[in-house]
């Protein structure tokens, strides 16, 4: 820090009071936050789902609460005169002072960025006032003795089965196991296999986080094993059986399915951390290809998951030099999208106004999206991440991309000088549209991957329906591959509650006049839907409309939609597995539709990102 940002004597009392409140802020964020990770333990035990989703979704919101009681509380007290140069620095310093020997130094600094930016205006956001770099390490930060990060066990002391039993002792489920001692077999048993491993090898251990990760119905032990140089990850789903008993549902061993159960498609794990960063470091030791970012998004810290995103962003900018331009694939009516072909991700921005026959509003969208964000997205729906006032290079920009922003978003952009500020956007993965892939697996005539994307998507629509999402717009060019081959849902301005459809047959014609009519002879409501339509709009193409009705013909009868949307209000919380069938046990739970299944690890795209 320059000698005139960092004043010889730190003498402000404002500027330390001030400082004070921020960490305060944060503090009491974090504290909420992991008594709402320390429920869903609970939640758990008594199979509580519909509890467990309201804790997850209402937890998303604690960050955006808190930032928003401290800038009441310090806009109560100082009026801007007070909030000068001096002040503002000197109030970073003693904040930095403040986090010494704090257990989450980062997301302490992401609050302080967060308050600090609704305060000031945007030309502070890459100046002193605020943490553009982080100041404090995350290295080796202790945790209480009373709970480690991770536990290790020494399978030679006393064999591989003991260790992993007592893995699964040591996070004190009150809840019987069905045969503990079958499952812990069928572990050990699929471990060695998978690893290798000699359970009488001196140097073996087995690393566990010390907490459990929760998300809908089931709860993950998540390890490693190291076996001399070597790291095998692993994770161990818990589940609940018909009876209400407990079962260890399988073990995943490959870092394919592990990174899948952390995919950016997924909702947020409830896990109590004292020292996040540490969790982060663990994860990243099993996943080395995903970003930190991802990670702590993934942990419900999504608020430092962008953080450290826009970080990764700028320094990808500062190295590269292609340019900005209008993102490949079908324009959208309410989206302008468009990419930097260097980096994974497309920006998504509202269009000022949607021609027919969209009838919506911008307001209505931005619901939508944080519907999204709040809902279980079942691997099916990706997150995005909400930004405001991003400033781009101007130069950057092509042409063409400049032009549209003018004509279809001029509300939302300003040029400053040689920036262009974009009020507001959303940064979503970059996937392959899935009429550009069926498209290209018919001109390639790959019979194979034209079954397996019309087969994915069908299966990406059920899962969202199991989930009580209704798509809306099922075209094509809604979805995306991602270079796993997994069908997801990105566009969400028509989405609606399943369970707030009406599914209807069409009413049989009443005479010729009815059947020759260009327009509907049969009254329509907001929210009919009429599924015996759909082919019409999907199924032209005769090779699509062949696979489709092999996998998924049910999906073009009212029956199947109304039979879901009435176990929905039933109450049923069906099962939506982040890892495929075959590699469960399965030998203990009532086996489910294989529609809720992904499938066994499909064909890898090119030029695409990790998910």
């Amino acid at each position: 820090m320059t000698e005139q940002a960092f004043p010889k004597l730190l003498s402000s009392q404002i500027a330390f009071d001030i400082a004070r409140t921020m960490l305060d802020g944060f503090d009491k964020h974090y504290r909420l936050f992991r008594q709402a990770s320390q429920q869903a333990k609970r939640y758990f035990e008594t199979a509580d789902w519909r509890a467990a989703q309201q804790a997850a979704r209402e937890r998303i919101d604690y960050y955006d609460r808190r930032v928003q009681e401290c800038v009441q509380v310090l806009e109560a007290a100082y009026s801007p005169e007070q909030l000068t140069d001096l002040v503002w620095r000197e109030t970073k310093l003693h904040y930095i002072g403040l986090l010494a020997g704090h257990k989450q130094p980062e997301l302490a600094e992401t609050f302080f960025n967060s308050v600090s930016c609704v305060i000031l205006h945007r030309s502070y956001y890459h100046n002193d006032y605020i943490f553009v770099r982080p100041v404090i390490s995350t290295e080796y930060i202790e945790t209480d003795d009373s709970q480690p990060t991770y536990h290790v066990y020494y399978p030679a002391a006393d064999g591989l089965r003991l260790a992993l039993k007592r893995a699964v002792d040591n996070v004190g489920l009150a809840v019987p196991f069905a045969d503990l001692e079958r499952d812990i077999e069928q572990v050990e048993a699929r471990m060695v296999d998978a690893f290798g491993l000699n359970p009488a090898e001196p140097n073996l251990q087995l690393h566990v986080l010390s907490s459990p990760f929760f998300r809908n119905k089931a709860a993950y032990l998540v390890g490693r094993a190291i076996n001399g140089p070597r790291d095998y990850p692993f994770v161990i789903p818990v589940l609940h059986d018909c009876q209400g008993h407990l079962v260890l549902d399988t073990v995943l061993t490959e870092v394919y399915h592990i990174t899948l159960l952390f995919s950016f498609t997924r909702a947020y794990f409830l896990v109590d951390m004292e020292v996040p960063s540490a969790f982060v470091g663990f994860l990243r030791s099993l996943m080395p290809r995903k970003p930190r970012s991802e990670i702590y998004t993934v942990l419900g810290l999504q608020k430092q998951g962008k953080t450290l995103f826009y970080r990764d962003y700028l320094q990808h900018l500062k190295h590269s030099s292609d340019r900005f331009q209008i993102a490949p694939g079908i324009r959208g009516l309410v989206m302008l999208v468009f990419e930097l072909p260097s980096f994974p991700y497309v920006f998504k921005v509202i269009k000022d106004f949607f021609p027919p026959p969209k009838d919506t509003t911008r307001a209505q969208v931005q619901q939508k999206y944080l519907l999204v964000k709040h809902h279980d997205r079942v691997g099916r729906m990706a997150d995005t991440l909400e930004y405001s006032d991003v400033a781009f290079p101007l130069a950057r920009f092509s042409e063409e991309l400049l032009a549209e922003l003018k004509q279809f978003a001029h509300s939302l952009v300003e040029i400053e000088g040689e920036r262009i500020i974009v009020r507001h956007l959303y940064i979503e993965r970059r996937m392959v549209p899935l009429n550009i892939y069926l498209g290209n697996a018919q001109e390639q005539e790959n019979e194979e991957r034209l079954e397996h994307g019309v087969s994915e998507y069908g299966n990406a629509i059920k899962e969202l329906v199991a989930a009580n999402i209704f798509p809306g717009d099922m075209l094509y060019k809604n979805f995306g591959v991602t270079r796993h081959g997994r069908v997801v849902f990105y566009d969400y301005d028509e989405i609606d509650y399943l369970t707030d459809c009406q599914f209807r047959d069409i009413p049989q014609a009443r005479n010729e006049e009815d059947e020759m009519s260009a327009e509907p002879w049969y009254p329509i409501g907001k929210h009919d839907v009429f599924p015996e339509q759909f082919g019409r709009f999907l199924l032209g193409n005769p090779r699509i409309r062949h696979y489709f009705m092999k996998h998924h013909a049910d999906l073009l009868t009212r029956t199947y939609w109304q039979s879901q949307k009435d176990r929905i209000l039933a109450g049923v919380v069906d099962d939506v597995f982040p890892y495929p069938q075959q590699i469960r046990f399965c030998n203990q739970t009532t086996p489910i539709p294989a529609m809720h299944n992904p499938a066994a690890a499909p064909p890898i795209l090119e030029n695409t990102h990790h998910e």
